[in-house]
């Protein structure tokens, strides 16, 4: 331009040659080799090295871009830690106290619903019980008859293997009869077809 001195115009033009991609990208490779190699040093897990020299031919460090793509970062930060896995214990349920009273409930009356129990234990303790534990109580109920099922299971096969031969059952008998223990009645109503409402 006419108007700039030429220590403007000299300025400038030794800033547009620093300007070249290429250079810029070197330098910028260069202070991420070194922000990586303090990292290293800071985790403590490999010896504080010296930062690697920096690329000053800019020609050559085009010459290897693309080369080392297929190789990716290597760098311990990348990697996850795998941490040992914490057991959660059980914390105490507020059902806890009035866990006796619910399995009475359901052993005389098997088809008894989480709403149902949640009414009974809100007339008890209108204080401590109402809509917001219903999801609790569901929980505790379906919990409840999971270990049912697991208990009726097997003693469903046990008895069909001592009908098929008697003589080997645990509690065979030298006649040939076989004593099997008693069903729980919540089991044997969960068992037993539902007539009407």
């Amino acid at each position: 331009h006419p108007r700039l001195s030429k220590v403007v115009k000299r300025r400038l033009r030794e800033l547009h040659r620093t300007l070249d991609p290429v250079a810029l990208l070197a330098e910028m490779r260069d202070a991420q080799a070194e922000l990586g190699t303090r990292v290293d040093a800071r985790s403590g897990r490999l010896a504080a090295a010296s930062p690697p020299a920096p690329t000053k031919i800019a020609a050559a460090f085009a010459k290897e871009l693309g080369n080392d793509l297929h190789l990716g970062e290597q760098r311990i930060i990348h990697r996850r830690m795998r941490k040992p896995y914490k057991k959660r214990m059980r914390m105490p349920s507020m059902l806890d106290p009035h866990l006796a009273n619910i399995e009475r409930w359901l052993t005389a009356e098997p088809r008894l619903t989480a709403l149902a129990i949640l009414g009974r234990l809100a007339e008890q303790c209108p204080e401590q019980f109402g809509p917001p534990q219903h999801t609790i109580v569901q929980r505790l109920l379906r919990s409840l008859r999971r270990k049912a099922v697991e208990t009726i299971i097997p003693r469903t096969a046990e008895g069909a293997a001592q009908a098929a031969d008697p003589g080997t059952g645990a509690a065979a008998t030298c006649d040939g009869h076989s004593a099997t223990s008693p069903v729980p009645p919540i089991l044997r109503a969960m068992t037993q077809p539902q007539t009407g409402r």
